[in-house]
């Protein structure tokens, strides 16, 4: 199938086969933006192939001239409450809204989840604030807004003007959500109906923390979920609504397989699996329902370093796409906006000035299987305060990185934003060997989850392959003592600093300690402020580095 390039940002429509396009003129780019930014110098246009036969004339007295209409949709998933670059989208926004002022174009605005992370609540609180501020209408409820409990889920959503949906959330009569989700909704745009439908992640409990979300919210298996998709599919086409997008945090894979397994729905804003989707591929996220109608998917990668614009073109009568455009644009691009960082330190609090970081690393490439001196920083500090003897963690924890230069307490939050409740236990070394073979699966898993496990007081090397080769003990002196991974000490005793999402099994590293009661002390805070206490006390320029401490081989 050939996919007609055109290099019009706005293209106007007489009849199906018989188009004509209108060139518009470019707006002025703002100072700070590149040309690969947001409004690109040459955007694509997708004419998208009809794989089906137009529908049989009924009157032929009737004009045979199909009608159009166009959608802008802004879209942001997994923002994971990563302030810095949120700043920056709402600049983006602003920039968005500037060049995007014609009446005749309906604008939504969307969000697909984990847009804050955590259970922090004030950080919810400028999540939500960021998320009133760009106009979001509706968000899909991802992993991550599950990681408080209900009822401060509930308490902190009170404010928001927009909505969150969850169809294939199993919610508890009389429990605070009850009400508060809801499964879809319709949005009038200019006469045009839109039906909205939201999904969590079918493995929302294998995601988040052993908390009351997760001994109180179900989550239905995803056959279960096509099912119920198409069944409120059918009931909006009775209602002659037939534009149908589906706000989903059920990742990539899945968002395929609900493109093609239901019939009706057009577009799909994704998130949960952090692809980088730009532009429009035929096969990946450009794919056919099962009456043979193009659906779009989308997904603006990961922690706010990007958000999306697509543009759509509707055949009205039928309610299918016939024409469309997907930008994906780095944040980095735009300055933060200093309104709702004046917003973010009114609700967070002023950072805090620490030291100053003499070099680091810059961010890894893989997140979840490169080695992350960051993330060894992060639990230098973690095992020190704590005097363990392991720090441990799930590198997928490490959400950002530090820059040479000044250093406050926000930019440490801003390198592990989830906001978890630190924990002391203990482990046996054969635990611990199982944690590094569980962790090291992840370069042959799908999507190279869980993530690999970053430690302190530990050594280890790995394969390409998803095999651990060695490990080594590094004691408190520095003494490394050497661990057969073949055949660990399952008498030998460790002493372990975590979070609580590691401890309660989440990733699948280890298994639920906080629920069979094998924890020794739960603190009310996380690794950000152990971070910061260790950073002042070291009173000296910072060098974040790689200290060899993970080794990855090809075999």
């Amino acid at each position: 199938m050939n996919l007609i390039i055109s290099g019009l940002p706005k293209v106007s429509f007489k009849a199906v086969g018989s188009v004509s396009q209108t060139q518009t003129q470019q707006p002025q780019l703002a100072p700070q933006i590149k040309q690969d930014s947001f409004e690109k110098s040459d955007p694509k246009s997708i004419t998208i192939p009809q794989k089906f036969g137009a529908p049989a004339q009924t009157n032929i007295l009737k004009s045979a001239e199909p009608q159009y209409s166009q959608t802008d949709i802004f879209y942001i998933n997994d923002n994971h409450g990563r302030i810095g670059n949120m700043a920056r989208i709402y600049s983006a926004k602003q920039y968005y809204d500037s060049l995007t002022k014609s009446s005749n174009v309906d604008k939504l605005v969307l969000a697909a989840g984990d847009i804050s992370a955590g259970a922090d609540l004030h950080l919810v609180e400028a999540a939500n604030k960021y998320m009133n501020g760009l106009g979001v209408e509706a968000t899909s409820d991802g992993n991550h807004e599950y990681d408080a409990n209900p009822s401060d889920i509930a308490k902190s959503k009170q404010g928001a003007k927009f909505k969150s949906l969850g169809m294939n959330l199993q919610i508890p009569k009389g429990n605070p959500l009850d009400g508060v989700i809801e499964k879809s909704f319709v949005i009038d745009k200019n006469g045009h109906k839109y039906a909205i439908i939201g999904l969590a992640p079918p493995d929302l409990h294998e995601r988040i923390r052993d908390n009351e979300s997760r001994k109180q919210i179900g989550v239905d298996p995803f056959e279960k979920t096509i099912k119920d998709v198409q069944s409120k599919i059918d009931e909006y086409k009775k209602q002659n609504i037939n534009k149908v997008i589906v706000l989903s945090h059920c990742g990539l894979e899945k968002d395929q397989r609900l493109a093609k397994e239901t019939s009706g729905v057009d577009i799909i804003i994704g998130g949960h699996t952090h692809d980088l989707l730009d532009g429009i591929k035929e096969g990946k996220n450009l794919l056919y329902s099962k009456s043979n109608e193009p659906v779009i998917i989308t997904q603006a990668g990961k922690d706010g370093e990007y958000f999306g614009d697509l543009k759509i073109t509707w055949d009205d009568d039928k309610g299918i796409i016939v024409k469309a455009q997907n930008n994906v644009s780095a944040s980095s691009k735009f300055k933060r906006n200093r309104v709702i960082k004046g917003v973010f330190d009114q609700i967070l609090g002023k950072p805090e000035h620490l030291g100053e970081v003499k070099s680091a690393t810059g961010p890894t490439k893989n997140r979840l299987i490169d080695p992350n001196p960051n993330g060894y920083f992060i639990m230098d500090a973690v095992k020190h305060e704590f005097d363990t003897d392991l720090a441990l963690i799930n590198v997928g924890n490490i959400r950002g990185f530090f820059e040479q230069g000044p250093l406050d307490s926000r930019q440490v939050f801003e390198v592990v934003p989830l906001k978890n409740n630190m924990v002391k236990m203990k482990l046996t070394e054969k635990e611990v060997v199982d944690a590094l073979k569980n962790g090291a699966k992840s370069f042959v898993n799908p999507g190279n989850k869980p993530s690999i496990v970053i430690p302190s007081g530990l050594k280890y090397t790995v394969t390409r392959n998803g095999v651990i080769k060695s490990a080594t003990f590094v004691d408190k002196s520095g003494k490394e003592i050497p661990i057969d991974v073949n055949n660990p000490n399952p008498n030998k005793i460790y002493t372990v600093a975590t979070d609580d999402f590691f401890a309660s099994g989440g990733d699948n590293l280890i298994p639920n300690k906080i629920k069979t009661g094998e924890i020794d002390q739960k603190f009310d805070f996380d690794k950000d402020k152990l971070t910061c206490d260790y950073v002042k006390k070291l009173n000296a320029p910072i060098e974040i580095k790689d200290d060899g401490r993970i080794t990855v081989v090809d075999a």
